[in-house]
């Protein structure tokens, strides 16, 4: 496989860069560029890999954006919309497009970098600070550079990434009043109704139940969890064929079409029903704490990783609810 001619065809060429700060304002707007949406960054997250199969983390973030679009886009689907009002589904809606653009505006200089430093043969990561990338992540790049412990690397940017969301978005002031602290968010994170979900095309689901979502440590030890779950050398397959055959739209529809017994989420496709929003990065929101050694450490070993039945089961009982409320309440 020619990885320069894919590279080409999927970002500009970097051969004709002959300056730093040439090759700066290129990753500047290739950052921006490819940061428009939830599809936009799924399907950057998924070529690079496809580049780089050694930087693991990008095809779990691809699979992760994924599930960020059909959460999204449940908050137009059929069901929600019974619950939610306009003021809410927006709220919310900015809310997972906040953290995801925050990640994204983070991670891809570095992946960037990373795929320069490769064409060069020479590690650059000393530009990283140039996109206000922790020290953390510098000193974790260098030494995957040395060392291609790619394990180390995903867990790496698992703790950055959560900690990048950490004071700009769970922290948030109006955040954590209007979204973490509702009834919606309080009722789906105690009853497990949320979920990361990684699809086959045989129509069997893996992966997470969300819970606990506003603690650091408990998003992180998922993150690692799932990185788990989707390089399982048994499973892996599975998915890398439903990637490359099922373009991201944010309908559940991409999944559940596969699905002998769908639930039928009945949810529009991103594009449909959301616009572009226009973010900017405060440069007090970079994470500079402590590392908890912990965080480094292998999560605890889940007990079921199969949630097809479990899906089906959460989504039907999801809906009960629901017209439940509706016969309650709106008589």
């Amino acid at each position: 496989m020619n990885k320069k001619g894919i590279f080409q065809r999927f970002l500009p060429d970097f051969s004709h860069i002959k300056t730093i700060s040439e090759l700066i304002d290129k990753i500047h707007t290739i950052t921006f560029e490819k940061n428009l949406d939830n599809i936009s960054r799924t399907i950057a997250y998924q070529k690079y890999f496809l580049l780089h199969p050694e930087i693991k983390w990008s095809f779990l973030a691809s699979m992760v954006s994924r599930n960020a679009g059909w959460n999204m886009c449940d908050l137009k689907g059929n069901w929600l919309n019974k619950i939610l009002d306009e003021k809410m589904t927006k709220q919310l809606f900015l809310t997972y497009e906040r953290a995801n653009w925050l990640i994204f505006q983070d991670v891809f200089p570095q992946l960037l970098i990373y795929h320069y430093s490769t064409y060069r043969k020479k590690e650059m990561f000393h530009l990283l600070s140039e996109f206000f990338v922790s020290k953390f992540m510098r000193i974790e790049w260098e030494k995957f550079w040395r060392d291609r412990n790619e394990k180390r690397l995903v867990y790496s940017l698992i703790i950055n990434e959560q900690n990048v969301i950490q004071k700009p978005v769970i922290e948030h002031p109006i955040y954590k009043r209007r979204v973490f602290s509702s009834k919606f968010f309080i009722f789906q994170d105690l009853f497990h109704f949320s979920s990361c979900i990684f699809p086959t095309v045989n129509g069997n689901l893996y992966g997470a139940s969300v819970h606990n979502f506003r603690k650091l440590d408990q998003r992180i030890n998922l993150g690692k969890s799932l990185y788990q779950i989707l390089f399982q050398k048994e499973l892996f397959p599975y998915f890398l064929q439903f990637s490359l055959e099922t373009e991201p739209t944010g309908s559940r529809k991409d999944y559940e079409r596969y699905m002998i017994n769908s639930p039928g989420s009945r949810t529009p496709i991103l594009r449909a029903v959301f616009p572009v929003v226009e973010h900017h990065r405060h440069l007090d929101d970079n994470w500079t704490g402590k590392i908890k050694p912990s965080w480094e450490q292998d999560p605890p070993q889940l007990k079921k990783i199969e949630l097809t039945d479990w899906y089906v089961h959460k989504q039907y009982q999801l809906h009960s609810l629901i017209c439940l409320n509706e016969l309650l309440f709106n008589r």
